[in-house]
């Protein structure tokens, strides 16, 4: 059964066709909550209440492909992921006094693994990882990002520059240990 089917099955209800949608998409959005979120049981729960929301409001749904119903799913987790943390009062703005540019060899994310990298990004302080994620990854503007996180655009470019930093220096140290590793 191709999606459409699939989504007008859960339109009507069909628990099996949601399942079906769930193991469709689940590993995908998944990956999604785990930007936002570092906790993998809170990531859990998020997508499955993302899920929930997803099939309550599947009805207002008009399926145009596959692409469009990625870009809803993914749009119903980060909501569901900013809400959690606002709810949870764990959005902090970290702030840093000095935050200067470092240089770092461009083959070091050449040794680097898409997980690597991943790993890295979670990582990183919540309001900076948070705006990280919303500007390049989602692609979203720093007015755009300070309206849906409530804090003002300076912040968000600064949260952003300094995510930018503290990931060139978590680089340079993993291309270290990588170099080291392969040395010895």
């Amino acid at each position: 059964m191709d999606t459409s089917e699939l989504i007008k099955e859960a339109k009507r209800g069909s628990a099996a066709a949601q399942k079906y949608l769930f193991d469709q998409w689940a590993g995908k959005m998944m990956l999604v909550c785990r930007r936002y979120v570092k906790n993998l049981e809170d990531a859990e729960e998020l997508l499955l209440d993302g899920f929930y929301k997803f099939f309550a409001n599947i009805a207002g749904f008009n399926y145009q492909g596959d692409a469009a119903l990625y870009v809803w799913l993914k749009r119903i987790m980060i909501n569901e992921c900013l809400m959690f943390l606002r709810k949870k009062n764990v959005f902090t703005i970290v702030t840093e006094t000095t935050a200067e540019e470092i240089a770092f060899p461009d083959e070091a994310l050449d040794n680097l693994s898409a997980a690597e990298i991943f790993n890295l990004i979670v990582q990183l302080p919540i309001g900076y990882r948070t705006v990280f994620n919303l500007h390049v990854i989602e692609g979203m503007g720093h007015k755009e990002i300070a309206e849906a996180l409530n804090i003002s655009e300076g912040t968000s470019k600064s949260q952003f520059s300094k995510a930018k930093i503290l990931l060139q220096k978590m680089l340079l140290q993993n291309n270290t240990e990588y170099v080291k590793r392969r040395t010895q």
